[in-house]
């Protein structure tokens, strides 16, 4: 944890009693997690960079003074969370998505704990559409706009499809607000999925369930809203019904004395924490295909989760 003093001019608040009550319950809203930091990073590195950059794009509404308060670096998962002064400054901050850090486009986002409804009450939840973000060489509405509710998670897209043409086919339902589609830091190649939102957030579930399942190549399109999760509990039923065929099929297969088969089985492969974040579980994901390519061409991949 990186405590920005008062001493180092960082614009940390003297904190009393009652304000440091009020900044608990603000600190999720307040807080942004930013993706794929470069090895150099360091907690004093990020502070100042974005404290710097919401100052030229004019995202300062706390007054003078610098915007972040406090940064913490997972130097082994590449990400950092930093706090800002106020939740304004914490939504402006997400139209800096995609911005060069140290060489390095990174993704700002809201962090896991950031509760939409919640943080409705404490101050604006969108950027300021005013931002002067051609100051640190950003286009409005690149990456931008990618927050909230009706954020789409769209996954299973083919990698040989262009930037171009998955905007094409999701403009079919309106024009969009933000698009982010995901690559690969080192290849700069597509990693089959993409978020976006549309300016007109009443299609947003037209376009889900039309989009949803449908078949490109080889790949089924995964269409749905982002915060839904990927986790969401099934019918008890089901579940139940689920359990009970899974251990029966593994039953056959003991008895069987491992006979071939073309499936293979990892249990345990994935947490229930690896399923709340959709970029996270892709990667996982796709992680699994490039190993499992190693050894054969593989024609399908899934996952299930069982209640016990």
């Amino acid at each position: 944890m990186f405590p920005l003093a008062t001493s180092q001019q960082f614009g940390a608040l003297p904190v009393m009693p009652v304000q440091a009550m009020t900044q608990q319950a603000t600190r999720h809203a307040r807080r942004v997690y930013v993706g794929g930091l470069p090895p150099t990073a360091n907690e004093q590195s990020v502070a100042t960079f974005f404290s710097g950059v919401m100052a030229l794009i004019g995202g300062n509404t706390a007054g003078p003074g610098d915007a972040v308060v406090n940064v913490y670096i997972n130097h082994e998962k590449k990400f950092a969370f930093v706090e800002m002064r106020s939740v304004e400054e914490a939504s402006n901050a997400m139209a800096l998505d995609g911005i060069i850090f140290e060489g390095a486009p990174v993704k700002v986002r809201r962090p896991s704990d950031y509760n939409p409804s919640l943080a409705a009450a404490l101050g604006p939840s969108q950027p300021n559409p005013n931002l002067n973000l051609a100051a640190v060489g950003l286009i409005p509405g690149s990456a931008g706009g990618l927050e909230g509710p009706d954020r789409i998670f769209v996954g299973g897209l083919p990698y040989y499809f262009t930037e171009a043409q998955i905007r094409e086919l999701l403009e079919s339902f309106g024009p969009l607000r933000g698009f982010d589609l995901v690559k690969d830091r080192e290849t700069g190649n597509s990693k089959g999925y993409a978020f976006c939102v549309y300016q007109d957030v009443s299609v947003t579930d037209i376009a889900c369930t039309a989009l949803n399942g449908i078949k490109m190549g080889d790949k089924t399109l995964t269409v749905r809203r982002a915060n839904q999760g990927t986790n969401q509990p099934k019918p008890e039923q089901e579940s139940v019904l689920q359990h009970a065929q899974q251990q029966i099929a593994l039953q056959k297969l003991m008895l069987q004395g491992g006979s071939a088969t073309k499936v293979m089985c990892l249990t345990h492969a994935l947490s229930v924490d690896d399923l709340k974040d959709d970029e996270e579980y892709e990667d996982i994901m796709e992680d699994m295909r490039q190993e499992g390519g190693k050894h054969g061409k593989i024609h399908g991949q899934s996952f299930d989760i069982i209640s016990h």
